[in-house]
């Protein structure tokens, strides 16, 4: 008798405009059974990286030179996972997920792609031009490969569609708004699901009764202010620049400094867009954007360095503050992502001062270094601090085998 195997495995994928990051669970016991990045896509220097971790894990193998497009970038994914017994043309495989960055209005859950989806994210490239793009081109190569198996999207502003019209509108004139679809999407919303209902789990409650603020900072940085497991808002606006300061953009300015460098400095906009994106944050302040190699300048004695660190925190106990004040009731205060995770003196000094609020770090706690989910305030501490790992590919998965295999 021919046994029956259940599909249950996902493959997640990321499409960068050059790049492909991927990773392939089975969804029966949330395990990862192989993860991998393709970079420098369309070069002579092309980079295959891939770790296989079935069998109680596999050695790393790498390999490059040219992959062309995306295509042979996802075939050669794929000749890497057969070499494992995991080839895509498995009868395990249930469904293809990829992360899409921009949603828009339309798009609050995961959604199986047809060609009136892609119609559509192809229509929001001018609200996220660096990245639907390169989202498509992954979406459309997969489809190719595997026009039998379901592609789900799985959007970065969905967690956020859920905000009030009072946190998602900008106040500037209507029409205009809705005639360009100017509005507050926020992005980072696999990771502020993930970590709002992991931090639930943490406090031993369900996400419908607990009021957590998520600081998710990595080299990009955002918060949101989650109510019962529902984000009621976040940091990050019409495009991922607003916010927190990051690592190469700028965060909340004054809008009128663009006019202002059009008209003294007689900029571009192309240029003060890369100004903006790409030469501000940390790295515009004092020339790193490694939150690592700033702490040891400081104990240097490096003041650049120390300066930019203390608006990276100034700008972050604000926003701390703001959805303080908008949730009305604090649970927890949680960080994750690269800085969050790892970077204890920024921990600290977020929520230094702010003892009268209930928020306070175990110094103890807070320079652990375990990689796991914990507390890092005192016991009995009136709002929880915690730091919780996210796992944005386990989010996409998880969602897109539930569409799939409810």
């Amino acid at each position: 008798m021919t046994e029956h195997r259940v599909a249950h495995r996902v493959l997640v994928l990321n499409s960068g405009s050059s790049s492909l990051k991927y990773q392939l669970l089975d969804m029966s016991d949330s395990s990862r059974l192989a993860a991998g990045l393709v970079e420098r896509i369309g070069e002579q220097t092309s980079r295959l990286v891939h770790t296989p971790f079935t069998g109680g894990g596999g050695e790393r193998r790498e390999r490059t030179g040219p992959i062309g497009d995306h295509d042979a970038a996802l075939k050669a994914v794929a000749d890497e996972l057969a070499a494992d017994g995991l080839g895509l043309d498995s009868p395990e495989l249930a469904a293809i997920g990829h992360r899409v960055v921009h949603g828009g209005r339309l798009f609050t859950e995961p959604t199986v792609v047809d060609d009136a989806v892609l119609a559509e994210i192809e229509r929001l490239i001018p609200v996220a031009p660096l990245h639907n793009p390169a989202n498509l081109t992954g979406i459309r190569t997969a489809r190719a490969l595997r026009p039998d198996l379901p592609q789900v999207a799985v959007f970065d502003t969905a967690f956020h569609t859920t905000m009030p019209e009072s946190a998602a509108r900008y106040a500037i004139d209507v029409e205009t708004a809705d005639a360009h679809r100017i509005r507050r999407y926020g992005f980072h919303g696999t990771s502020h699901a993930y970590v709002s209902r992991r931090t639930a789990a943490l406090l031993g409650k369900e996400p419908s009764e607990v009021n957590v603020i998520v600081l998710h900072l990595g080299n990009g940085a955002s918060a949101s202010a989650v109510r019962g497991g529902v984000c009621v808002d976040t940091s990050m606006g019409l495009t991922p620049l607003e916010g927190l300061v990051m690592g190469t953009r700028s965060g909340d300015v004054d809008p009128a400094v663009v006019f202002h460098l059009v008209r003294v400095a007689g900029m571009a906009t192309d240029e003060i867009d890369d100004l903006l994106n790409k030469r501000s944050g940390l790295v515009g302040l004092c020339g790193d954007n490694d939150m690592r190699e700033i702490r040891r300048r400081i104990d240097e004695g490096d003041r650049a360095a120390r300066l930019a660190f203390d608006i990276y925190v100034h700008r972050l106990k604000k926003y701390i503050g703001a959805y303080y004040a908008v949730l009305g009731r604090v649970d927890a205060v949680v960080f994750t992502a690269g800085v969050g995770e790892n970077a204890a003196p920024v921990r600290e000094a977020a929520v230094a001062g702010l003892e009268e609020l209930g928020l306070v770090v175990d110094g103890g706690l807070n320079a652990v270094r375990d990689g796991g989910e914990r507390l890092i305030s005192p016991p009995g501490a009136r709002v929880a601090v915690a730091v919780v790992p996210t796992d944005e590919e386990l989010e996409i998965a998880t969602q897109t085998y539930a569409l799939v295999h409810p």
